[in-house]
């Protein structure tokens, strides 16, 4: 279906001005997008480019009065929520799905259990005693350890590990390369100083609704659960360690390393390449900066930044002061050169 301007509009029920005929085909960034491409302007950050951009239209706030080159403007109150279904709409078809049932080249004990509709990929391996449930897709490659469970209408994308014993819920999500339940860092030096290794005996167990992105890993506790509850949404290339608990409907960002025995309460924000301390607590609704380095507890609601983490308003006021540094510095010199002069003028008085 050929989508204009006007009928997109209508299609979301959305406010429109301009060229209602425009016709929309595809997606685009504000940097990129031309003729024939919508984008969005989500943030007065990116009002120049929006002032460039050849889009057939952009998606803008209500009050939105900037310059802007594209043929139309769709008003939305949340630019970027409103995009979402757009970009569905017209993305690409989806890759069929496959065929209900075993490929034949995988491998699938014979007490292993499915519900209706379940999938097994090429080349996949599920080990006895294995519970999927309906309408769940197992790419190829994936490994389905000894009593392992995944629950139903869940996507389990190539090359995803699970071992034994562990528990993935309803509707979960797990990209390329993710390992659920390989076993926690845990080591001690004997006499001799070479490291032994901690039996890790635990298990994971993932809630429902959970998302957890390529490469990233989920280890397994020294005993007990390394928990991750419903809704939490995970990176690409993030590190649980054994024993986490990450409360529900908690977002982590790539690159972020959680060590053993946290806990991260609910509604938590986690940014990008942050880096976590045994033991500790982040209570719920709590933020953390990019890039941060957690040394302590974090309360409730709060938000962190810097390494080591400190409030962000504190952080932002040790980096302003930062800033002015070599200004300091210089005025200090100019300081000390003048009373250099004063103190020498003092002595040639006195020796006269």
């Amino acid at each position: 279906m050929t989508w204009t301007v006007e009928a997109l509009a209508r299609h979301f029920g959305l406010p429109w001005e301009g060229d209602g005929r425009a016709v929309i085909e595809r997606t685009a960034s504000l940097k990129e997008a031309g003729e024939g491409d919508i984008t969005f302007l989500a943030s007065p950050r990116y009002a120049e480019l929006a002032a460039k951009a050849a889009a057939s239209a952009i998606v803008v706030k209500p009050d939105f009065k900037g310059p802007c080159a594209a043929r139309a403007l769709i008003r939305a109150p949340d630019p970027d929520a409103a995009f979402v279904p757009i970009a569905v709409l017209l993305a690409p078809p989806s890759p069929p799905a496959p065929a209900a049932g075993v490929d034949p080249m995988a491998r699938v004990a014979g007490d292993a259990v499915f519900g209706a509709n379940v999938s097994i990929g090429p080349f996949a391996v599920v080990e006895s005693g294995v519970r999927i449930g309906e309408n769940t897709r197992i790419g190829a490659f994936c490994y389905l350890g000894y009593r392992s469970t995944v629950g139903r209408d869940s996507l389990l994308y190539p090359h995803v590990c699970i071992r034994e014993y562990c528990t993935v819920g309803d509707r979960a999500i797990l990209h390329p390369g993710v390992v659920i339940g390989s076993d926690g860092f845990g080591f001690y030096p004997d006499r001799q100083g070479h490291w032994q290794k901690i039996p890790q005996v635990g298990r994971v167990e993932i809630g429902h609704d959970v998302e957890i992105g390529a490469n990233t890993c989920v280890d397994r506790a020294r005993f007990g659960v390394t928990r991750i509850e419903d809704g939490v949404k995970l990176d690409n290339l993030v590190q649980v360690a054994h024993n986490v608990v990450i409360g529900a409907h908690t977002v982590v960002a790539g690159c972020t390393g959680i060590a053993g025995s946290v806990v991260i309460g609910r509604h938590v924000r986690i940014g990008g390449k942050v880096g976590i301390r045994d033991h500790l607590t982040i209570g719920d609704g709590a933020t953390i900066g990019g890039g941060a380095h957690l040394f302590r507890d974090v309360p409730p609601g709060q938000f962190y930044s810097g390494s080591p983490a400190i409030p962000h308003q504190q952080y932002m006021r040790k980096e302003v002061e930062l800033s002015r540094l070599y200004e300091l510095r210089a005025r200090i010199r100019e300081l000390e050169q003048k009373i250099n002069a004063l103190e020498e003028g003092g002595e040639g008085t006195a020796r006269a």
